[in-house]
């Protein structure tokens, strides 16, 4: 496993982390406590440190799930636990800390790693500036409950720009990967967060597994004959692994083989690694999905 580190805490984070949101399941949607268990606890012993969950993933229960059992047995030491106030549920000012005492109850800790503002566009954060989220940012950090304050964000990019200058935050999460390189915060905004000392943390680099279970064969047939032996998911990973400027790449994993997939790719894939000829197949796999998407949307 390689790490990178946080410029702001200067912490040693594992470059995959653990995207709580996906952990395998029964029938009925209840998480299946122990192939998850197994699976969680399996990546942290093999050098994954970095957990994501938040309020309402598996129908609220990701939460309680770490705390009940993953987080146990001294592994709540192993990990930067990341978590995040779910703003478009919030309606008063009260709320926003009632829900945070909530959360740590639930994961059964008095404190988070990392705690972002979860899913904010510019008219979110303009109704949580409102119910003075600025002042309970300051307040849990002086207080140490939270060590890192960030945001993830699905809105605009100017919108984005305007967020990061409108707090001291420590990291902000976007969605990037190799069709999504200017959607949203986009590569404008990744750099513009780096500039001003913000960690990147990046979801969907699969765009939920679409860039590995919906591959067209025309795309398929790129991979096979750039002459590398590797997978749609480890080209996509180590693309944006090769962005300096990314500290961790969350993955929803909930498969066993997918788990040792992107482990091994985490343990080999540098950042500044990759050669013109690997950005030529990259950018001629975006050309032939831009051809064949008439709508520019991520699903």
């Amino acid at each position: 496993m390689q790490y990178r580190t946080m410029p702001g805490s200067g912490e040693k984070l594992s470059v995959l982390g653990y995207g709580c949101m996906r952990m395998p399941t029964k029938f009925g949607g209840a998480i299946d406590k122990e192939k998850a268990l197994a699976q969680v606890r399996g990546a942290i012993d093999r050098g994954v440190n970095y957990l994501d969950t938040a309020w309402p993933y598996h129908m609220g229960n990701s939460e309680s799930f770490l705390g009940d059992y993953v987080l146990k047995d001294g592994y709540r030491e192993k990990v930067y636990l990341a978590t995040k106030l779910p703003c478009m549920m919030i309606r008063k000012k009260e709320a926003i800390r009632e829900t945070f005492k909530k959360q740590l109850k639930k994961l059964q800790t008095d404190y988070i790693d990392y705690y972002l503002l979860h899913s904010l566009d510019g008219t979110t954060w303009d109704k949580m500036l409102d119910l003075g989220i600025i002042e309970f940012m300051d307040e849990v950090k002086a207080s140490g409950k939270v060590k890192s304050m960030g945001f993830s964000f699905h809105g605009k990019k100017a919108d984005f720009m305007r967020i990061c200058d409108g707090y001291d935050f420590d990291f902000a999460q976007v969605q990037f990967n190799i069709l999504d390189e200017q959607y949203q915060a986009g590569i404008e905004g990744i750099n513009h967060a780096a500039e001003k000392g913000m960690g990147i943390i990046v979801m969907e680099p699969l765009r939920g597994g679409a860039l590995v279970s919906k591959m067209p064969s025309a795309v398929k047939k790129i991979y096979d004959n750039s002459g590398y032996e590797r997978s749609a998911a480890e080209w996509a990973l180590r693309w944006v692994w090769n962005n300096p400027n990314v500290q961790v790449v969350l993955s929803g994993m909930n498969v066993d083989e997918h788990i040792d997939e992107n482990i091994r790719i985490a343990s080999e894939a540098s950042a500044d690694s990759m050669s013109a000829e690997e950005f030529a197949v990259i950018k001629q796999v975006r050309n032939t999905y831009d051809e064949m998407m008439q709508v520019g949307c991520t699903s």
